[in-house]
């Protein structure tokens, strides 16, 4: 059985006691896992990965780490944010943003060695901004901003790379290379991925958590659309992912005119 890497025991979150964000959630998380985090706008992800990151402390439960079978204080961990949280008039370039995901090695200049620049060119030469390094994070596109984003997160060989909301402002001609990364990187690191995009999630994750004030956790990607009703949202959805592109299938809709047709 593949070791646990963080397991998430019976913890409730909340900004307000009276009213927890999350309750009695339950989560392990394997080492080299891919797992995909779905559920609706105000369901308590985000709050979920505050939780993992350290950011917000759960009001009850405990979150437990573990490295080489061994009990841990803490992980490394990877964390691309939603870019709606970047302040893009900040001065940096993209080769800063990479590099930082490094500590220096030469702290009292705050210096980084040959060895690590040399890192961040091969980490933007990957995220294909080796043409981008001296620009300024201003001027990127989205897509370009979270592929610097990723660099920084992985530069560093995280044992889990947390990403939020990935696929918002990833380039449609960037997609296809990004997800083939994320592979990449998954031979070496767990992955949690967030996102609205069910059958990207499908297409590429190992294991499914729906988040929705509790979690309901489903082993493999290969889900019903039964337990997406009960488990996501009241919109009736089925969803197919097979191939190199996910397809999504819609049931019908009352009122909806590409449902029905002859309403139009």
């Amino acid at each position: 059985m593949t070791d646990i890497l963080l397991e998430i025991r019976n913890i409730t979150v909340g900004y307000d006691p009276q009213k927890p964000v999350l309750q009695d959630i339950n989560l392990n998380v394997y080492n080299n896992d891919f797992l995909g985090i779905i559920g609706p706008n105000g369901g308590g992800k985000t709050t979920l990965l505050k939780t993992i990151l350290g950011l917000i402390k759960p009001g009850k439960g405990e979150i437990l780490f573990f490295k080489d079978k061994k009990n841990a204080d803490k992980i490394n961990i990877g964390y691309l944010p939603q870019i709606n949280k970047i302040d893009k008039k900040f001065p940096i370039s993209v080769y800063d943003v990479i590099l930082s995901g490094l500590t220096p090695k030469r702290n009292f200049f705050n210096y980084y060695s040959a060895e690590q620049k040399e890192t961040a060119r091969h980490i933007a030469e990957k995220m294909g901004l080796s043409g981008l390094l001296d620009r300024p994070i201003g001027n990127l596109s989205g897509g370009q901003l979270q592929r610097a984003l990723l660099g920084r997160a992985v530069i560093d060989n995280p044992d889990l790379l947390i990403l939020d909301e990935p696929s918002s402002y990833v380039d449609k001609r960037f997609e296809t290379d990004f997800y083939k990364i994320l592979e990449e990187i998954n031979h070496q690191t767990a992955i949690i991925l967030v996102s609205h995009d069910i059958g990207t999630v499908i297409s590429q994750v190992k294991n499914i958590a729906c988040v929705n004030e509790g979690l309901h956790y489903h082993s493999g990607s290969n889900i019903s659309s039964e337990w997406l009703k009960e488990n996501y949202t009241s919109c009736p959805i089925e969803i197919i992912g097979h191939g190199d592109f996910p397809h999504r299938i819609l049931e019908k809709h009352e009122g909806c005119a590409c449902c029905n047709p002859d309403k139009k």
